[in-house]
C-alpha cells in the first residue's frame, strides 16, 4: 500500500508541475506577444503620427489652414462640389499654418496685423507609401495661393511612417465644409502595414484648431 500510495502521489504532483509550467509558458508566451505588439516599429510609427499631427493642429489657424489634392508634385486646393457646399472632403495632403514666433510687448513680428495669418508652416502628406511632414515659413507656405508646385525652398522634410495606405476609394485626409468653408477638423485615417508579418494598424485621429486669426 505504502509503494501504491507514492507512485499515485508521484504522478498526481508531476501533473501538476506540468500543468503549472504549461500555464508559465503560455503566459511568459503572451507577455512576449504584447511586448512586441507593443514595441515593434509600425507601433512607435504610429505613436509618431498621432503625436505629430495634433500638436502641429492643434496650434494652428483655424482660418488659414488647407486641404490639397496631389498630382505629382502639384498640390490642388481639395474643394467641395459646387451644388454640394456642405459635404465631406477627402485630401492627399493638408497645410497647417501656425505662429511659431513669442509675442512680445512691442508686437515685433506684427502679430497683431489681422494680414500676419501665420509664421510657420507644415505640410502632412503622402509621397508613395510614405508620409511625410515639410516645415518652413509662412509666406509662402506649401504652395502658391489656388495650387500649383510644391514649394521646397528653405523646407525640411521628416519621414514619420513607411509602409502607408489607405482604404480603397478613400484618402489620409478629410474635413467638413459648411458653405464650402472647411470648420477646423482635419482628421486623419491611414493603414500602417509591418513589412515581416503583413499585420496591418489602422490610425485614426484628428486635430481640431482652436485659433482663429483674424477674427
Amino acid at each position: 500500500m505504502t509503494l501504491v500510495e507514492l507512485v499515485a502521489a508521484t504522478t498526481a504532483a508531476l501533473i501538476l508541475i506540468a500543468g503549472v509550467g504549461m500555464l508559465l509558458a503560455g503566459g511568459n508566451r503572451a507577455w512576449h506577444r504584447t511586448y512586441e505588439s507593443a514595441n515593434n516599429k509600425t507601433s512607435h510609427q504610429a505613436q509618431s503620427v498621432v503625436a505629430a499631427f495634433g500638436a502641429v493642429g492643434r496650434k494652428s489657424n483655424r482660418g488659414s489652414y488647407v486641404l490639397y489634392r496631389i498630382t505629382g508634385e502639384t498640390l490642388t486646393p481639395a474643394l467641395p462640389p459646387a451644388d454640394q457646399p456642405d459635404a465631406v472632403v477627402f485630401g492627399d495632403a493638408v497645410e497647417f499654418r501656425y505662429w511659431d514666433v513669442p509675442l512680445d510687448q512691442a508686437d515685433s513680428h506684427s502679430l497683431m496685423n489681422a494680414e500676419t495669418t501665420a509664421t510657420a508652416y507644415a505640410l502632412f502628406y503622402l509621397d508613395g507609401d510614405q508620409l511625410k511632414v515639410d516645415y518652413g515659413p509662412y509666406p509662402p507656405g506649401a504652395a502658391p495661393a489656388g495650387g500649383g508646385a510644391r514649394n521646397t525652398t528653405g523646407v525640411s522634410t521628416t519621414l514619420l511612417a513607411e509602409n502607408v495606405g489607405v482604404k480603397p476609394g478613400s484618402a489620409p485626409f478629410s474635413h467638413s465644409t459648411v458653405g464650402g468653408t472647411g470648420q477646423g477638423s482635419i482628421r486623419l485615417n491611414i493603414i500602417l502595414t509591418d513589412p515581416n508579418d503583413n499585420r496591418t494598424t489602422e490610425v485614426m485621429t484628428s486635430a481640431l484648431m482652436r485659433n482663429i486669426w483674424p477674427r
